[in-house]
């Protein structure tokens, strides 16, 4: 099977409905495969908004949202809207599901524990099936169904939660530093909850998230919100790759400085709180050339699909870089 090309981005609070209509289609036009849409309501115009628009404005984009979660949303609200959207575009819908973040920390909550993400997650494949479930007010379903049902995609990054995306998931969403040895592992721990789970590791569909800069020396400031965001996430982890220790003051500095409200803003503050090199090893930054040679490498662990960001500011000229550099990768793999 080919490698897939997907796109991660967010409705932009400056954005209209009529560009971001033209860049899903744009999108569509350059050869991606998926296109996820952020959800974080604080940060981000309402995602389902977003993607109700992609169902009619195009023809062969699958989409989603990547990633939703089960607390700020019920898994009824969920299996909803995902059906709906799936009745309006048949055989296009995944669904993103993440224990929660960005979405969820602004709020005072935590994110689901990994018991609670599990019922959850069979919770809303048996909603979108059709099937009922009960809340304590009786057995309720969906009004209708869709065929075919649109698949689970569960994020991970750490061991419990890739190992349950191998167990229960149709796909994972690998999430992470753009390091081969922590992608490495994470594929490892994927295909370890698969065989835990009776299931065959292959049927586990892997799609892998990179954040990626393309251009010349001052292309890495497009990442060092985000870097900061992952150098965050990085810190609440019980361990961190051997390759990242020596960042590890960077990555206190950015948990303590993280300000929600900019999530992803390429001007927010706390972009300042890690260096150019630690944000170099989190995403892929360069030149044409250095980021095929960083993709072809982060390739090679097996992955089905390859979701990469696509920044705010200048979106249409960041999604010809990203063709031509896609284009350049699957040049080098024939």
């Amino acid at each position: 099977m080919a490698l897939e090309l997907g796109l991660s981005l967010g409705f932009s609070p400056r954005e209209t409905f009529d560009r971001w209509a033209s860049i899903a289609r744009r999108a569509e036009e350059i050869g991606a495969d998926m296109l996820w849409v952020i959800d974080s309501q604080i940060a981000m115009k309402d995602a389902y908004v977003a993607l109700a628009l992609l169902a009619r404005e195009t023809n062969r984009l699958r989409f989603g949202p990547g990633v939703t979660n089960l607390l700020t949303r019920h898994p009824t609200v969920v299996a909803n809207a995902m059906n709906t959207l799936a009745f309006l575009a048949p055989g296009r819908v995944q669904v993103g599901i993440g224990l929660g973040d960005s979405a969820v920390f602004p709020i005072g909550k935590k994110p689901m524990l990994i018991a609670d993400c599990e019922q959850g997650v069979k919770e809303l494949r048996s909603l979108l099936r059709g099937e009922s479930r009960n809340y304590g007010a009786g057995d309720i379903a969906l009004s209708f169904k869709v065929d075919p049902v649109p698949p689970i995609f569960l994020a991970a990054s750490q061991p419990r939660t890739l190992e349950l995306a191998g167990a229960i998931a149709d796909g994972v969403i690998i999430m992470g530093p753009s390091d081969p040895d922590t992608v490495q592992s994470q594929m490892e721990t994927v295909d370890a909850g698969a065989r835990r789970a009776g299931r065959d590791p292959s049927s586990v569909f892997r799609d892998l998230w990179v954040t990626i800069a393309i251009g010349g020396p001052e292309a890495v400031k497009d990442v060092k919100s985000w870097a900061s965001g992952q150098a965050r996430w990085l810190s609440k982890w019980k361990a961190v790759p051997a390759s990242l220790e020596r960042f590890r003051g960077e990555m206190e500095s950015a948990a303590a400085s993280y300000d929600f409200q900019s999530h992803l803003s390429l001007s927010a503050d706390h972009a300042s709180s890690i260096s150019d090199d630690f944000a170099k090893v989190l995403a892929v930054v360069g030149d044409h050339e250095e980021c095929i040679k960083r993709l072809r490498q982060l390739s090679a662990f097996g992955a089905d699909r390859i979701t990469l960001t696509v920044q705010s500011g200048g979106r249409e000229r960041r999604l010809d870089d990203i063709a031509a550099v896609w284009n350049g990768l699957k040049a080098a793999a024939s």
